[in-house]
C-alpha cells in the first residue's frame, strides 16, 4: 500500500463520529452542577460579584462560539484547502451558540447590578438625550435579541449545510456554504460592533473608543484559534485525528496564533496610545482606572500573556510544529483572554481586584458546559467533512 492509499484508509476509518466516554460526561456534569450551585449561592450572598462574573464568563463562552463561525468564514471565503480536515472543530465550537445566546440573555435580569445606564438617576452627569435613548433598556434588549437571533440562525444554516454535504458532495452544496459564510461575515462585522459596545463598553456609559469593537474582535479570533488548536492537538493525541493532522497543519495553526496574537497587541497598543497622547478627560477614565495602583499589575500582565508569551514561544519555525509548545501557548491564551475580559469588566463593577470562590466556581461550571457542548457536537457528525471538495488536498498537503 502506498502512502496515499494508506492515508486514505486512515481517513476512511475516521468517518465515524467521536465517541465520548461516560467518565468524560460525568466530569462535565459535575462541573456544571458545582458551577450552577455557585451561581445560585452567589446571587444570594454576593450579587454584584456574581453578575460581574456571569457577564465575564458568558461573554468568554460566547466568544468561543462566535470564533468558530469566524474561523469557518476564513476557511470558506479564502478557499483554503489545508484546513478542510480540521473544519469540524470550529463547527463544533459554533454549534453551541443557541445555549450561549440563551445564557447571554439572562444578563438582562442583572442589568441593574452591571450597567449604570439602566438606572438613569445613577448616571452623573446625565447622558445626552441621543445616548440616553440608545442605551435605554427596551432598545438595548431589542438589539440583544436581534443580534443573538441572527448569529444563531446563520450558524445553524452553516451547520445544517455542512452536515448535508456529507451525503451530497456536489459543488452546489459547497457554494451554499460559501454564501452562508459570506452572510455570516457581513452580519457579524456589523452586529458584533453593536454588541461589544452594548455589553462591554457601556459598563462606563460616558466612555467611548472608536477602536473598541476591533480590539474585542481581535480577542475573539485569538481565543478561537487557541481553542481550535488545543482541541486539534487533543484529537490528534487521543486518536480521532491521528494520522490526519500533520506537522504542516500544526505549523499553519501556530503561524495563525503568532499572527493574531500580534494583531491583538497592535490593536491594544493603538487604542492605548491614541487615548494616552490625546489626553481628553472623557477618554482617559478607562485607562486611568486600570493603571491605578490596584489594577496596574493585571494591566501589564494582560499584555504579557496575550502577546509576550505567544510571540516569544512561537517565534521559531520549529516551535510552531511542536505539539507541546503549541499546547502550552494555547493554555496561556485561554487564561489570557479571561484576564483581558476581567480587565474590561471588573474595574467598572467592583472596587478592587478580587479572586475568590465566585471567580473559581463559576468558571468551572462554564468549563463543564463547554466540554459538554463541544463533545456533543463532535459526536453528532463524522470527524471529517466527507463532502468537502478540498478534503483530499488537506489530507495530502504535500502531494
Amino acid at each position: 500500500m502506498n502512502a496515499r492509499s494508506g492515508n486514505t484508509a486512515t481517513a476512511t476509518a475516521m468517518t465515524a463520529p467521536l465517541t465520548v466516554s461516560s467518565g468524560y460526561r460525568r466530569a462535565a456534569f459535575v462541573m456544571m452542577t458545582v458551577g450552577g450551585l455557585g451561581v445560585a449561592a452567589g446571587l444570594w450572598l454576593a450579587p454584584q460579584r456574581t453578575w460581574s462574573n456571569l457577564l465575564l464568563n458568558n461573554f468568554y463562552l460566547l466568544s468561543i462560539g462566535l470564533a468558530g463561525g469566524v474561523l469557518l468564514c476564513f476557511h470558506f471565503l479564502s478557499g483554503a484547502g489545508w484546513s478542510a480536515s480540521l473544519r469540524r472543530v470550529p463547527e463544533a465550537m459554533m454549534a453551541g451558540l443557541p445555549v450561549m445566546a440563551a445564557l447571554v440573555i439572562t444578563l438582562f435580569f442583572g442589568r441593574h447590578s452591571l450597567y449604570a445606564w439602566s438606572r438613569p438617576d445613577a448616571v452623573s452627569p446625565p447622558l445626552p438625550p441621543d445616548k440616553a435613548f440608545y442605551l435605554s433598556t427596551p432598545f438595548v434588549l431589542v438589539r440583544m435579541l436581534v443580534v443573538l437571533g441572527l448569529w444563531v440562525w446563520l450558524a445553524s444554516r452553516i451547520r445544517r449545510t455542512s452536515l448535508a454535504q456529507d451525503d451530497d458532495a456536489s459543488l452546489d452544496r459547497h457554494r451554499s456554504l460559501v454564501r452562508h459564510a459570506a452572510a455570516f461575515a457581513v452580519v457579524f462585522a456589523l452586529s458584533f460592533s453593536l454588541a461589544s459596545v452594548d455589553w462591554l463598553m457601556s459598563l462606563d456609559p460616558h466612555w467611548f473608543s472608536t477602536i473598541f469593537a476591533v480590539y474585542t474582535f481581535a480577542g475573539v479570533v485569538e481565543i478561537g484559534l487557541a481553542v481550535t488548536t488545543l482541541i486539534v492537538l487533543l484529537l490528534r493525541d487521543r486518536g480521532p485525528l491521528r494520522g490526519i493532522v500533520t506537522e504542516s497543519h500544526l505549523r499553519d495553526l501556530g503561524t495563525l496564533l503568532f499572527a493574531f496574537s500580534t494583531f491583538w497587541a497592535y490593536i491594544w497598543l493603538s487604542q492605548y496610545l491614541l487615548i494616552w497622547y490625546g489626553n481628553l478627560p472623557e477618554e482617559i477614565t478607562y485607562y486611568a482606572r486600570r493603571t491605578g495602583p490596584q489594577w496596574v499589575f493585571l494591566f501589564l500582565l494582560n499584555l504579557v500573556v496575550n502577546w509576550g508569551v505567544p510571540f516569544v514561544a512561537l517565534l521559531s519555525r520549529a516551535s510552531k510544529r511542536n505539539p507541546r509548545v503549541l499546547g502550552g501557548v494555547c493554555l496561556v491564551l485561554l487564561l489570557g483572554h479571561w484576564l483581558d475580559l476581567y480587565l474590561a469588566i471588573m474595574p467598572e463593577t467592583v472596587s478592587t481586584p478580587t479572586f475568590g470562590i465566585w471567580e473559581a466556581v463559576i468558571p468551572l461550571g462554564y468549563l463543564g458546559l463547554f466540554l459538554f457542548l463541544i463533545a456533543r457536537a463532535l459526536a453528532a457528525a463524522p470527524i471529517l467533512p466527507l463532502g468537502d471538495p478540498f478534503l483530499e488536498e488537506s489530507l495530502h498537503p504535500h502531494a
